[in-house]
C-alpha cells in the first residue's frame, strides 16, 4: 500500500488520493482510486501518481549523544548504596562501620558487598 499524497494527473493538483472498494454483490473485489480534488478515477493502484518520499537524514550518527560515564568500571556498584554497613533511614543514610552520615553514592576503601535479600530465601 502506497501513500495518500498525489499529484493528479487530470487536474494537476496536490491532493490526497480517495480510496473506495470496489463490491460485487456484497463481495469486495477490490478499491477504486480517486483524485480528492477533481475526482478523477484511476484504472488501477498502479496508474496513481503517488508522491515519492525523499526522507532526508538531518542527523547521523555522529551527532548522538554519548553515554554519560559517571564511575569507573572498577567502581560500578561500589558505592555506599551496595554496602552492607549502609543504613537506609528517610530522614539519614549512615554508615554503621564509621558511624557517620553519607550519600548513596559515597564511596570508601571498606566497601563490603550487601547480601542479596532474594537469595536468603
Amino acid at each position: 500500500m502506497s501513500g495518500i499524497e498525489i499529484i493528479c494527473t487530470e487536474c494537476g493538483a496536490d491532493a490526497l488520493v480517495r480510496r473506495e472498494p470496489e463490491y460485487d454483490g456484497f463481495k469486495k473485489v477490490g478499491e477504486l482510486f480517486f483524485c480528492s480534488a477533481c475526482g478523477f478515477l484511476y484504472a488501477s493502484e498502479d496508474d496513481v501518481p503517488f508522491k515519492t518520499t525523499n526522507k532526508t537524514e538531518i542527523f547521523t550518527d555522529a551527532d548522538k549523544i554519548k553515554p554519560v560515564t559517571i564511575f569507573k568500571d572498577e567502581e560500578l556498584h561500589k558505592n555506599c548504596r551496595y554496602c552492607n554497613h549502609y543504613v537506609f533511614n528517610p530522614f539519614a543514610q549512615r554508615c554503621d562501620l564509621h558511624a557517620k552520615f553519607v550519600e548513596a553514592t559515597d564511596m570508601c576503601d571498606d566497601f563490603e558487598k550487601k547480601e542479596d535479600l532474594l537469595s536468603r530465601h
